[in-house]
């Protein structure tokens, strides 16, 4: 089982050929995709990842993320395989990149997100059982995690360590725009196709000679007879505007 697809893209008239990934689902260690298997859940190792991108050497490739995450090791390969990938890679988020699938979505050269996907960056967390010597040391790792987390984040976004640092702490969540504003996405997909905003000018006098043609049109398709002539001229001076 794996949590991801490589398809080919056939070229346009435009474009060239490229490859589409899709990475939907769990992210676990090589030594972990056995439990996945037995019980069939979408899943992947590094190892087998890299071992398929293998095949679409110097392709450019378009990497679609959906998924909340996993292990923070194994994005990490994955990670470092489409940064060592020769060709240009595009990340395109279309519904959500949590935890770990962040890291991955850093490898691209640009970053798109859906209007409606979400981003959400967070401290690594572990479980652990033992001495208070040992929960210290796991603590003491967990601290370097962050820092290598930084590092791609860093590297990707330009911002300060405080900074990256703060988000994480926060568990942030960001949408396409807050991620663009942030440095953790380039770009909003579909956003050239939004129609062109309709100019509208309004004018109070055009407005009121309107309705006021409107008024005299009533008046006249239901003018009572002649001896009432006195009525119909003070019904319109109350009605004009």
């Amino acid at each position: 089982m794996k949590f991801w697809n490589f398809a080919i893209k056939a070229a346009t008239e435009t474009e060239p050929e490229s490859v589409e990934l899709r990475i939907e689902g769990d992210i676990v260690d090589d030594e972990d995709l056995w439990l996945y298997e037995w019980f069939g859940l979408q899943a992947t190792s590094p190892n087998m990842f890299k071992a398929e991108l293998a095949n679409y050497t110097g392709e450019p490739i378009v990497v679609w993320i959906d998924s909340y995450g996993g292990s923070v090791f194994a994005a990490t390969g994955i990670y470092n395989a489409l940064k060592e990938h020769k060709g240009d890679v595009t990340v395109k988020i279309d519904g959500k990149a949590m935890s770990a699938a962040t890291i991955i979505a850093m490898a691209g050269k640009e970053i798109h997100m859906s209007p409606s996907a979400l981003m959400m960056i967070h401290n690594p967390l572990t479980e652990v059982y033992g001495y208070a010597s040992e929960l210290r040391k796991t603590a003491d790792i967990l601290d370097e995690v962050k820092e290598a987390i930084m590092n791609a984040y860093q590297l990707k976004t330009g911002r300060s360590r405080a900074k990256i640092s703060e988000m994480m702490d926060a568990e942030t969540y960001m949408n396409a725009k807050t991620a663009i504003k942030e440095g953790f996405a380039d770009k909003m997909l579909y956003a050239d196709q939004a129609p062109d905003p309709v100019e509208m000018t309004f004018n109070r006098h055009a407005i009121l000679n309107s309705t006021n043609e409107a008024i005299r049109r009533m008046i006249a398709k239901y003018t009572p007879p002649p001896d009432n002539s006195k009525a119909l001229a003070l019904l319109a001076l109350e009605l004009e505007l």
